[in-house]
């Protein structure tokens, strides 16, 4: 009797180990809460993929946009917000790029001067054409056109910021979403209102 209760016992001990981690199917199990604590903040999904390889030649444009600015622009409010556009958005594009290259995924490649025509489709982005138009104008016309453009450059990012927003995983992708949301409808505001009194 006293060996059928010392077995019993026996078997138990190994069950309740292999229930604390001593088994090889369940170390995993065990050790999950502290597993999923660590990789939780890194977790991402598609759409956080996606929205880093959309926004990168997104800000690129604007960054290219914003470039032109500086030797057209006969407003100096509208050289002031070209340059604050240069150093938001600069930043984000190589933190961006770095979250794609830890993925392992595709990071996109593009060029100041390149033609953006490939990105047709994609919120808020200027044609070959639109930006054409940009570098030969000047002036208060350069100004107009330039706050027409980023205007709805702005907006396209602002959707794509809300959709992350809504739908991504990523803590670190979420946030940069917020603050480009908050950051760009500012922008906004003032475009508008720099618009009304050109």
């Amino acid at each position: 009797m006293r060996t059928t209760r010392f077995a019993a016992l026996t078997v138990s001990a190994v069950f309740a180990l292999a229930a604390c981690g001593g088994g090889d199917d369940s170390g995993s199990a065990a050790s999950s809460p502290s597993v999923s604590a660590e990789t939780s903040a890194d977790a991402h999904n598609a759409q956080d993929v996606s929205f880093a390889q959309g926004m990168i030649p997104h800000h690129q444009q604007a960054i290219e946009m914003a470039e032109l600015a500086d030797g057209r622009a006969a407003s100096t409010q509208v050289k002031d917000l070209a340059a604050r556009v240069e150093k938001a958005q600069g930043p984000e594009i190589t933190t961006m790029t770095g979250w794609l290259k830890a993925w392992d995924e595709k990071v996109p490649e593009s060029m100041p001067g390149m033609d953006h025509s490939g990105m047709d489709g994609m919120a808020g982005m200027m044609d070959s054409a639109d930006m054409g138009k940009l570098k030969k104008a000047s002036g208060k016309d350069f100004d107009s056109m330039f706050l027409t453009m980023m205007v709805e450059h702005h907006e396209g990012a602002v959707e794509m910021a809300t959709t992350e927003k809504a739908k991504g995983e990523y803590k670190a992708a979420t946030a940069m979403a917020g603050d480009i949301v908050t950051a760009q409808n500012a922008e906004i505001s003032e475009m508008k209102k720099l618009i009304g009194e050109n």
